[in-house]
C-alpha cells in the first residue's frame, strides 16, 4: 500500500544520558541525571512525518534481537509502518547532550536497505542519503540527506549528479565538508550546481536555500536548546510535509525550521517532535498560514 513518505536511512536505538555537565574526558567518569531510550536515525524522520499526519514507512533493516523488538514496538505505537528486513543485530547510538550540543558514539553492523525493499513500500516521497541515492524508486519525490560520516567520506571528492532529486538537505558543517567552501552561502551555491535545490540548515540561525526556486534565507526560532539530536531529521520531516501540501519555498523552510527548533527543547528527538495540532498552533503564533488544504486527522498531543 502506498505511503506518503519512506525513510531509507538506518534506524538506531538512541541511548541518551541526560543532564551531564560536560562530556567526559578520556579516563574520566561523570554522572547523568537520567537515561532514556528512543528511536534514532531514519526512525526520527519517519516518526516526525507520522506525527504531522503523513502516512510513513521506515524501510531499514532491524535486528532479530531485543533492541530490534523494542524499536519495532516503538514504531508501531507511532503508526509508522516497518518495511525493512530482519537481520542479526540492530544499530545503537549513545548520546551525551550538553551545552546545547552533543557527542555520539555508534555501533552499526552495516546492514542497509535495498532498492527492491524501497520500491516495495510504494512511497510518494523518499528520504535517503547521498550514497543511497541510486536506490530511489522511479517516480518518487526524492529528498537527499548526508550524515557526518558520509560528509567526511565525500569531502574533497566529486559529488554525484542529484538533478533528479527534489532537494538536498544538509547542515552547515556538512555543506562545508562537501564543498570546501568557507561559508554556508558559497557552500549552498556550489551544492546547487549538482542538485536542483540545496538547503543548508544553520541551527539557531535558521536555514538557507539556493536553487531553481531562487535564493531564500529564513531566520531561526529562539529556544533554549537541551538536546539537538535529530533536529536535522525532523527538519526533513517537516520540509517534506510542507512540500507535500504544496507550500512555497519560504513557507517550507519556515515550517521546517520551526519544527526542528521546537524539538531541541527536551532530551531525545522523538520526545521533542510535536504533533500536527501543536505545530499548527505554534506556527499561527509566528504568522505562518497552514499549508494543509483539506481536513486532516490531527493526533492529540502525546
Amino acid at each position: 500500500m502506498t505511503v506518503d513518505i519512506a525513510c531509507a536511512e538506518p534506524a538506531f536505538l538512541d541511548l541518551t544520558l541526560v543532564g551531564l555537565d560536560q562530556i567526559p574526558r578520556p579516563g574520566e567518569e561523570r554522572l547523568a541525571e537520567d537515561f532514556l531510550r528512543s528511536p534514532g536515525g531514519g526512525a526520527i524522520t519517519a516518526i516526525g512525518a507520522a506525527r504531522l499526519g503523513l502516512t510513513s514507512s521506515l524501510v531499514s533493516p532491524l535486528g532479530d534481537d531485543g533492541v530490534g523488538m523494542m524499536l519495532r514496538s516503538m514504531l508501531a505505537d507511532e503508526g509508522v509502518r516497518w518495511d525493512g528486513r530482519m537481520v542479526q543485530r540492530t544499530p545503537v547510538t549513545v548520546i551525551m547532550p550538553t551545552d546545547g550540543d552533543r557527542a555520539m558514539a555508534t555501533f552499526d553492523p552495516g546492514e542497509g536497505v535495498t532498492g527492491a525493499e524501497l520500491a516495495a513500500a510504494e512511497p510518494r516521497s523518499v528520504v535517503l542519503s547521498i550514497p543511497r541515492l541510486p536506490l530511489a524508486p522511479a517516480g518518487a519525490r526524492t529528498y537527499v540527506s548526508v550524515g557526518d560520516l558520509d560528509a567526511r567520506a565525500l569531502a574533497g571528492g566529486e559529488l554525484p549528479d542529484m538533478g533528479g532529486s527534489r532537494a538536498l538537505l544538509v547542515n552547515e558543517r556538512e555543506a562545508q565538508l562537501l564543498t570546501g567552501a568557507g561559508d554556508p552561502e558559497r557552500a549552498a551555491a556550489q551544492l546547487a550546481e549538482v542538485a536542483p535545490l540545496a538547503i543548508v540548515t544553520l541551527g539557531p540561525d535558521g536555514a538557507l536555500a539556493v536553487g531553481a526556486e531562487g535564493t531564500v534565507r529564513v531566520e531561526g526560532v529562539a529556544v533554549e536548546a537541551v538536546d539537538t539530536t535529530g533536529a536535522g531529521d525532523l527538519f526533513a520531516a517537516a520540509y517534506v510535509w510542507a512540500d507535500h501540501w504544496g507550500a512555497a519555498l519560504e513557507q517550507r523552510l519556515r515550517w521546517a525550521v520551526l519544527y526542528a527548533s521546537l524539538s531541541v527543547r527536551v532530551a531525545t528527538a522523538t520526545a521533542g517532535a510535536v504533533t500536527l495540532r501543536a505545530l499548527l498552533e505554534e506556527g499561527a503564533g509566528y504568522g505562518l498560514p497552514s499549508p494543509v488544504r483539506q481536513p486532516a486527522a490531527m493526533k492529540e498531543d502525546q
